[in-house]
């Protein structure tokens, strides 16, 4: 991987799948029909070459005619777009996989997809209810099932070559070990929260030592308290490169090896988000030895729910 001026163009080569991923993604968790097909557009447009999707954010469709605006207009190469989508906790049934894999690639549009990860390590009850609740509001989980047995199921899918990677997400580093061990396939990307308040190092050794590629989702800290893009190490360094503090966390996390989402459905902040260059090595220590701030904002890893995305009631 080479880091230079041309940091936002950096690629991953996948050891456990074909391909490379774009460090530079763009995430499509965006409640709106139409404002996720006009971010997607505008993100492709601004440079991302890698969408990450999901069944669970409901706008495949969305994005998948976003995608074909685009390569109708010859803009931009299908082969030059990196598109990721994930199978969601109520299909972890062997059985459901394919469906479900089949169900989002006509969504999108494709023919193939670049990457498949299980969403999060958690089985919910199978059926079409996303989000199974008892009589008293508690999530409904499916004991029939295993996360190997699942992952077996999307080994097969790379088998027969319409997915040339498969990951998971939402994972501690005790459940990767699982998978790790077991697998035939290994994972090829893990995605999980990560940012200089949660850098996640444990797992990233882990992850460099097997050949894992880690993508960071809420790389900028979703908005939430305590507030990442205030820390004054950020904003310090953030005057001193001329550039947004923004910048900083996300070049950060593509410098240090890693890959990272961002989401926006402002145009000016998606292209903000894609402007990134390399820091001064004393920036990256910087922001390693003198953040001290440790916070998780998404309690998925213990729960298999998202907290990002608001129940359907």
């Amino acid at each position: 991987m080479t880091i230079s001026d041309t940091l936002r163009y950096t690629r991953i080569p996948l050891a456990h799948g074909s391909g490379a991923l774009p460090a530079v993604g763009f995430g499509t968790l965006i409640p709106d029909q139409l404002a996720t097909r006009q971010a997607t557009r505008a993100a492709l447009e601004a440079g991302f070459r890698h969408l990450d999707c999901a069944e669970r954010y409901r706008n495949e469709e969305a994005v998948g005619d976003a995608m074909q605006e685009v390569f109708e207009a010859g803009t931009v190469r299908r082969e030059d777009v990196f598109v990721t989508t994930k199978l969601w906790n109520s299909n972890h049934r062997p059985e459901r996989v394919r469906p479900a894999f089949e169900a989002s690639l006509r969504r999108l549009k494709l023919e193939h997809l670049d990457c498949y990860l299980i969403h999060t390590p958690f089985a919910f009850q199978a059926g079409d209810e996303q989000d199974p609740r008892d009589a008293q509001g508690r999530v409904i989980y499916d004991p029939g099932v295993t996360l190997v047995e699942t992952w077996q199921a999307l080994e097969r899918l790379v088998d027969e070559g319409r997915c040339k990677a498969i990951g998971l997400s939402d994972v501690t580093l005790e459940k990767l070990r699982e998978v790790v061990a077991s697998a035939r396939i290994k994972p090829a990307v893990v995605q999980v929260e990560s940012h200089p308040y949660l850098p996640e190092w444990d797992l990233l050794e882990f992850c460099r030592e097997q050949g894992i590629v880690l993508q960071a989702f809420a790389a900028l800290g979703h908005a939430m308290e305590p507030r990442l893009l205030d820390d004054p190490v950020i904003t310090a360094i953030a005057r001193r490169v001329h550039k947004t503090p923004a910048q900083v966390a996300l070049a950060w996390a593509v410098q240090r090896g890693t890959a990272f989402l961002t989401t926006s459905t402002k145009p000016e902040r998606i292209r903000a988000n894609f402007d990134i260059s390399a820091l001064p090595e004393d920036a990256m220590w910087e922001i390693r030895d003198r953040i001290s701030t440790n916070v998780r904002f998404n309690a998925v890893v213990e729960t298999g729910v998202p907290g990002f995305i608001p129940r359907v009631t």
